[in-house]
C-alpha cells in the first residue's frame, strides 16, 4: 500500500472511531449529519489555514481577502469558524453552539453553501461531553497529509459505513462502489462532458466519474456535473461531498422531486448515471400523464421504473449514453403497458447492453439487480450485448458481495470488444442478440435467455458410455426409492395406519 492509501486508511479509521464515540447517544441518521459535517468543517478549515500561511509568507497582505482563496477553489473561513476556535471550546458547555455558529458563518461567507451545512450541534439531545471527545479526535489528527483526495475518500468511506449501519434507509443515499465503478468504467466519461444523475444520492457517480477522467490524463475540473435529489439531508451530503472533492456541481438551489420539478429541463447530457429507487410506487403518474418525457408510452402508476428510463432518455445528447441500475423485474414485466414501453425502446435501437448482477451487492436490499446501458448512437446498430455476471465477485462477509477491479475490467473489456467489432461469445457469460432475435423472445431482456448455459469441461468419457452409466445410476436410485417406499408402507400398516 502506498503512502497516500496508508494515510487515507488511517483517517478513515480515526474518523469512524469518532462516529463510534457517538454510538448509542443519538439516532444513526442524526449522528451521520454530525460526523459528515465535522469532516467538512475540519477539511475546509485545514485547506484555508494552509492557503492562509502561504499568503502571509508572500507578504502582500491578501490573507484576509476571500478572493485570494476562491481563485484557488478554497472556501474562505471566517475567524470564528476556524478549527482552532472550535478545538479550544471542545470541553465547554457551549461547544455545540460554537460549531453551529461556525457553520452559519461559513454559509454566510460562501453563498454556494447556503442552507447546506448541518446546524444541529447545539441540540439538547447531543451529549456535549461526547461531542467534545469527537472534536478532540479531529483536532489530534495529523493533517499534514490530509489533502482533498484523502478527506474525500474518508467522507465516502463514512457514508458507506453509515449506509451499512442504517440498512434500507442507507440505500437512499449510497450506491455500492463496485456498481458505480462498473457503470463509470463501461461508459468512460471524458473531459468537457456533461454528466447527469437525476437521483444523485450523496454524489458517488460524480466522484468516480471525476476520478476516471483524472486517471486517464484528463482534468477533473473539466467535467460539468448536474444532479438532482429529493431528500433534503441527502442533497446536503452531496453538496458537501462535491465541495471536498473540488468538483463544481449544479444540484439546483434546493432539493426537489425529479418528476414534478425537473431542475435541469433544458439539459442534454453526454452521460447519465443513476441508481433510481427500485419499483417506486405512487410517484404521481396521474398528474403527469401527458408529460413530454413519455415518448415511448405512459409509465404505470404503480411502478416508476420506466418513468426513470424515459426521463433519462429525454435528457440525452445526440451521442449520449446512460448507465443505470434497475430491479430485475423491469427486464420482463408485461403489466400495465410496461412491456409495450420496453418494446418501443428496443425497436428505437437504444438498448446497447444489459448486465445481470449478483445478489448481495447492496447494503439495503438483497434482490438481484441489472445494469442497463442505453445509447443514442450505438456503434453496433440493431444489436444488444447481454452479460450474465451473477457468478462474478467475492463475498466480503456472509451478507455482502463485492467486485474486484479485475471483475470490473472484464465487464468493461467485453463492452469494448462488442463496440469495436472484436467480440467473441462465451457460453454462459456473454452473447450478442439482434433486435429481431429479441423480438422473438417477446422483447424480454433477461440475459440468461441469450447467453445460454456455460460449457462444461470435457471429462474424456464418451457420450454413449456416459449416458449408459447415468441411466443405470438413475434406475438404481428409482429402485432404492421404491424399496424405501414399500418399507415405510409396511411400518405404517403395522401400527394401524393405511396408506
Amino acid at each position: 500500500m502506498d503512502k497516500k492509501n496508508n494515510a487515507s486508511a488511517g483517517f478513515e479509521k480515526q474518523i469512524w472511531d469518532a462516529a463510534c464515540v457517538l454510538w448509542g447517544h443519538i439516532p444513526a441518521a442524526e449522528y451521520r449529519k454530525v460526523i459528515v459535517g465535522l469532516i467538512f468543517l475540519r477539511y475546509i478549515s485545514s485547506a484555508f489555514e494552509e492557503r492562509y500561511h502561504e499568503l502571509v509568507a508572500e507578504g502582500d497582505g491578501f490573507e484576509n481577502e476571500p478572493d485570494a482563496y476562491m481563485m484557488e477553489n478554497i472556501f474562505f473561513v471566517p475567524e470564528k469558524a476556524r478549527w482552532k476556535v472550535i478545538s479550544v471550546a471542545a470541553h465547554t458547555p457551549e461547544i455545540g453552539q460554537v460549531i453551529d455558529d461556525a457553520m452559519r458563518a461559513i454559509e454566510e461567507e460562501n453563498k454556494t453553501l447556503k442552507n447546506v451545512l448541518p446546524k444541529n450541534y447545539a441540540s439538547p439531545d447531543l451529549d456535549k461531553r461526547v461531542l467534545g471527545d469527537v472534536v478532540d479526535l479531529f483536532t489530534n489528527m495529523d493533517m499534514k497529509d490530509a489533502n482533498r483526495d484523502i478527506l474525500g475518500t474518508t467522507y465516502q468511506y463514512c457514508i458507506k459505513q453509515f449506509a451499512a449501519y442504517e440498512g434500507v434507509k442507507g440505500g437512499e443515499f449510497y450506491t455500492p462502489e463496485s456498481i458505480v465503478k462498473t457503470i463509470v468504467v463501461i461508459l468512460q466519461p471524458f473531459e468537457n462532458c456533461r454528466v447527469y444523475d437525476p437521483c444523485c444520492g450523496s454524489g458517488g457517480m460524480f466522484v468516480h466519474s471525476a476520478e476516471f477522467v483524472e486517471a486517464h490524463q484528463g482534468n477533473r475540473q473539466k467535467i460539468s456535473v448536474y444532479g438532482q435529489e429529493s431528500n433534503a439531508d441527502t442533497w446536503k451530503m452531496a453538496k458537501m461531498n462535491m465541495a471536498i472533492r473540488g468538483i463544481e456541481a449544479n444540484f439546483g438551489q434546493y432539493h426537489a422531486d425529479t418528476f414534478f420539478n425537473d431542475l435541469h429541463k433544458s439539459l442534454k447530457a453526454d452521460f447519465i448515471m443513476a441508481n433510481p429507487p427500485f419499483n417506486l410506487s405512487n410517484w404521481g403518474q396521474d398528474k403527469l400523464k401527458d408529460d413530454i418525457r413519455w415518448r415511448y408510452g405512459t409509465p404505470p402508476a404503480g411502478n416508476a421504473n420506466y418513468a426513470w428510463i424515459q426521463h433519462m432518455i429525454h435528457h440525452l445528447a445526440p451521442n449520449g449514453k446512460i448507465g443505470l441500475v434497475l430491479a430485475n423485474g423491469a427486464l420482463s414485466t408485461q403489466s400495465s403497458g410496461e412491456g409495450e414501453i420496453r418494446k418501443n425502446i428496443i425497436e428505437a435501437d437504444l438498448v446497447e447492453g444489459i448486465v445481470a448482477m449478483p445478489t448481495q451487492l447492496f447494503y439495503s436490499v438483497t434482490i438481484p439487480v441489472t445494469l442497463w446501458f442505453i445509447s443514442k448512437n450505438k456503434k453496433q446498430k440493431g444489436k444488444t450485448l447481454f452479460i450474465d455476471a451473477r457468478k462474478m465477485g467475492y463475498m466480503i462477509d456472509r451478507k455482502h458481495r463485492d467486485f474486484t477491479n479485475d471483475d470490473i475490467q472484464k465487464l468493461a473489456d467485453t463492452f469494448s470488444a462488442f463496440q469495436d467489432g472484436t467480440f467473441e461469445e462465451v457460453k454462459g457469460f456473454c452473447a450478442v442478440a439482434t433486435t429481431e432475435e429479441i423480438a422473438k423472445q417477446d422483447y424480454i431482456l433477461t440475459p440468461g435467455r441469450y447467453v445460454g448455459i456455460e460449457e462444461q469441461e470435457d471429462d474424456g468419457e464418451p457420450f454413449d458410455e456416459k449416458m449408459k452409466r447415468l441411466t443405470s445410476e438413475l434406475s438404481g436410485m428409482f429402485k432404492k426409492s421404491h424399496e424405501l417406499e414399500n418399507e415405510i408402507r409396511e411400518k405404517l400398516g403395522a401400527i394401524g395406519y393405511e396408506v
